[in-house]
C-alpha cells in the first residue's frame, strides 16, 4: 500500500495535521504566532547543516529549530520587546540559512521543496518520522495537558498549583521544533506556522471548551490537508500553499458563520426586549 505515492502524502498530511493542530491551540491561546514563525524560518539553516555534515534532514532542522526557541525564551526580557527578538531572529536565521544553501555546491538541492514543501516525494522513512514526531507532540500535550493549560490561562495560579510556568513553556517549545522538524517535508518552512494557527483559529468559532478547541482544531487540519492534497492533485498546483488555500477558506467560512450567528442572536435579543 506504501509504494503508492499519493498514500504516502495523505499518510504524512495527516500526521502533521495531527501534530499541528493540538499545539496550534496553545500557539494561538499565548500568542506565539510570530514565535513559532521565527521557529520555522530557523529550520531552513538546519537544513542548510543538514546536507553540509550528511546529516538527517529531521535532525538538523530539529536542533536548530530548539536552539532558536530556547534562544528566544532565554533573551526574552531582557531590554528588547519580544517582536523585536522575534524579527530579528527569525529574518536573521533565515537569510543566514538560504546563504548557506549557496554554498552547498557539491549537493543539488531544491530549496523550494524546503521552503513550500513537496509531500508527493515522501518516502517511507519521511512518513516514520513525521507519525513518530507526531506521536511525540501529542503524547506530550496530553501528558502535561492540565499543566499546560494552566500556565497558559495564569502563571500565577500555576505557580500557586506548584506548576513552574517556565518548565511548560519549556515543553511547549520542544513540541514546537518537533511540528516544524516533521512538517518541512510537507508544508514548508514558510508554511508551517499556517497549519499551527489556522485551524486552532478556525475551530474557536465552534468550540466551548479547551478539550474541545483541540479535537475540532485536529479535524479541521486534516480536512485541509486532505482536501488540498485532492486539489493538488486534481489541478496540479503546488500541494503545500493549496492545503494553507483550503484552511484558509476554511477560516473564512468559521469567521463568516461567526457573524451571521452572532447577528442572529442580537435581533432575537432586540424582539425579546
Amino acid at each position: 500500500m506504501l509504494d503508492d505515492f499519493m498514500v504516502r502524502a495523505t499518510l504524512a498530511a495527516i500526521g502533521t495535521a495531527l501534530a499541528a493542530a493540538p499545539l496550534g491551540c496553545f500557539v494561538v491561546w499565548r500568542r506565539m504566532a510570530y514565535f513559532g514563525d521565527a521557529t520555522a524560518h530557523a529550520a531552513i539553516l538546519g537544513v542548510a547543516l543538514s546536507l553540509a555534515l550528511s546529516l538527517p534532514i529531521f535532525a538538523g532542522a530539529l536542533v536548530v529549530a530548539l536552539i532558536m526557541a530556547t534562544t528566544v525564551a532565554l533573551l526574552s526580557g531582557r531590554g528588547y520587546a519580544m517582536d523585536t527578538l522575534l524579527g530579528v531572529l527569525a529574518h536573521s536565521a533565515l537569510a543566514f540559512g538560504l546563504v548557506a544553501v549557496s554554498f552547498l555546491t557539491t549537493v543539488r538541492i531544491d530549496l523550494m521543496s524546503y521552503l513550500f514543501g513537496d509531500i508527493l516525494a515522501v518516502d517511507r522513512t519521511d512518513l516514520g518520522i513525521i507519525w513518530g514526531g507526531a506521536a511525540l507532540v501529542i503524547a506530550l500535550i496530553a501528558w502535561r495537558w492540565s499543566a499546560l493549560l494552566t500556565a497558559t490561562l495564569s502563571p500565577d495560579l500555576a505557580r500557586a498549583a506548584g506548576i513552574d510556568p517556565r518548565r511548560e513553556q519549556l515543553a511547549l517549545t520542544f513540541a514546537l521544533a518537533v511540528v516544524v522538524a516533521v512538517a518541512i517535508k510537507v508544508v514548508g518552512v514558510l508554511l508551517i506556522t499556517a497549519m499551527l494557527i489556522i485551524p486552532a483559529a478556525t475551530a474557536r468559532t465552534f468550540s466551548r471548551t479547551p478539550e474541545a478547541m483541540a479535537v475540532i482544531a485536529a479535524g479541521t487540519g486534516i480536512a485541509a490537508a486532505l482536501g488540498g492534497l485532492r486539489m493538488s492533485y486534481e489541478f496540479d498546483t503546488p500541494t503545500g500553499p493549496t492545503i494553507v488555500c483550503v484552511v484558509a477558506v476554511f477560516f473564512c467560512a468559521a469567521s463568516v458563520f461567526a457573524a451571521l450567528r452572532e447577528l442572529v442572536s442580537r435581533r432575537g435579543g432586540a424582539r425579546a426586549n
